[in-house]
């Protein structure tokens, strides 16, 4: 696992940037996914939800790896709680991005062409969420260089703003794919109907896990 001595002798937060780069990559196999959904490949979205399901192990072996190895007598530029939290932020993206592969799986897709579509469209929204999250998280090193103050604190702060900004269109998807869900929702067997709400839920608390990442950045400068 994570050689924590070595990782924190390159910076207080290595630690965290290792497991996000973990943790992208469970997005980056759950875009994939999506791309097979929108070709209704179910064989090889098998394959990739046991893929990912890998990732997100590796993901929560390192998550443990860098709680149980914590060192007590490091400097952390921020109160060791916000530290630890915004590590367990990270680890429950990758364990929302394990959830909407495995339901992608739990039974043969029902869907209407459109409402495929739109929910495809829904997690691309959702992950440049997250994807603006991972940018904040490998600009943390610059933070700790200007104090957390001048420029790039202000650079970061910006960066948060865009987050919300791009939660707040993915949470409009979100209740316009649950509007016509509900409105369409008849043509659906009872399973089908619970297994596309799901599916909405989990996608859009990707884009909400980020916007909280982005948000406990951000209460770190503010308390500086």
């Amino acid at each position: 696992m994570l050689n924590i001595a070595r990782l924190f002798g390159k910076s207080p937060f290595a630690p965290l940037q290792s497991h996000m780069k973990k943790v992208a990559l469970c997005v980056e196999r759950l875009s994939d996914i999506f791309k097979a959904l929108s070709k209704m490949d179910m064989e090889r979205i098998e394959k990739l939800v046991a893929d990912l399901s890998r990732m997100e192990h590796e993901a929560d072996l390192t998550k443990n790896d860098i709680r149980n190895h914590l060192p007590k007598s490091i400097f952390l530029p921020m109160d060791r709680a916000h530290f630890l939290e915004i590590l367990s932020v990270q680890d429950s993206i990758a364990d929302k991005a394990e959830e909407v592969g495995i339901l992608l799986t739990l039974r043969p897709i029902e869907s209407f062409r459109s409402f495929t579509d739109d929910l495809i469209d829904f997690f691309k929204k959702s992950e440049l969420v997250f994807l603006d999250a991972k940018q904040i998280i490998e600009e943390i090193d610059e933070l700790l260089e200007s104090s957390f103050g001048g420029i790039e604190a202000e650079k970061v702060k910006a960066m948060v703003e865009q987050t919300a900004n791009k939660e707040h269109e993915a949470d409009k998807m979100r209740r316009e794919l649950m509007k016509q869900l509900f409105t369409y929702g008849e043509t659906l067997t009872t399973p089908a109907f619970f297994l596309w709400m799901r599916l909405i839920e989990e996608v859009g608390e990707i884009s909400h896990l980020s916007e909280r990442l982005a948000n406990r950045i951000r209460m770190i400068l503010e308390l500086k």
